[in-house]
């Protein structure tokens, strides 16, 4: 048999096979593009019941009974950290109404002392289960008064089924360069990998923001790459750098 004969043949055979299903081009077009819709629909279907799963699996972390969430005290050798108050507006106004210590902050510095409380009280309606404050005090060393007020730091977008949340930091200004905020931030991570069960602590950082970039560094940050664009401060995009650290990488 020639090859051209085994062609023909096997063209044969093929039209006859074509026919089983119904007969002719058309028809195989339909057949193989019923195929393809019906693998796609069960395609989809598979992927909605596994969305439909795993938003199962957010909604019970949401809705399931909320542990309390405690501020505590934390002591490091120079400060006491303790849960900010609403008394604590004066000093706070410190920080929050001086553009220097605000300049790399998420908001614009208060006009006045009234928003700082305002700014306070908005922080502490908010369980602690999702976000909290603590007041950083320096206890005596020589240098500053005992429990005098010089700065705050916060953890919040706390996600307890993720275990992961962030850290924001302020220091009054005539306090930097003396390494609190280092101690502070230090007590909070250990209180959030231990307490809190945390897994991973995030911080937004500018790039122009050098002092708390190398702050995050030395407490063991790695540096993870640009959000650009993240928020809006006064009607301006922010485009902070993302740091983070896992609780296998946290030296105590």
């Amino acid at each position: 048999m020639s090859l051209a004969a085994s062609t023909r043949t096997n063209d044969r055979s093929w039209q006859g096979r074509s026919r089983s299903f119904g007969g002719g081009e058309a028809d195989r077009k339909r057949h193989w593009g019923f195929s393809i819709l019906a693998f796609s629909t069960l395609s989809a279907l598979a992927s909605a019941v596994d969305d439909n799963r795993r938003f199962d699996g957010y909604r019970h972390a949401m809705t399931e009974p909320v542990t309390q969430v405690q501020v505590p005290a934390l002591d490091t050798a120079r400060l006491r950290l303790r849960c900010l108050m609403i008394a604590d507006a004066p000093a706070a106004h410190q920080a929050y109404g001086d553009p220097e210590a605000m300049r790399y902050w998420d908001m614009l510095p208060s006009i006045d002392l009234e928003e700082t409380e305002r700014r306070l009280a908005r922080s502490l309606s908010v369980d602690p289960q999702w976000h909290a404050t603590w007041a950083v005090l320096a206890r005596p060393n020589g240098q500053v008064p005992d429990d005098q007020f010089i700065g705050m730091i916060n953890y919040h977008a706390r996600q307890p089924w993720n275990r992961r949340l962030a850290l924001g930091w302020i220091l009054i200004s005539r306090f930097q360069g003396r390494g609190y905020m280092q101690e502070a931030v230090g007590a909070v991570l250990a209180h959030c990998f231990a307490t809190l069960n945390t897994h991973r602590i995030e911080a937004e950082i500018e790039p122009e923001n050098v002092r708390s970039a190398r702050l995050a560094q030395r407490l063991g940050f790695q540096r993870e790459g640009l959000l650009r664009d993240r928020l809006f401060v006064g009607d301006r995009p922010r485009t902070p750098l993302m740091y983070s650290l896992l609780r296998s990488e946290w030296r105590a």
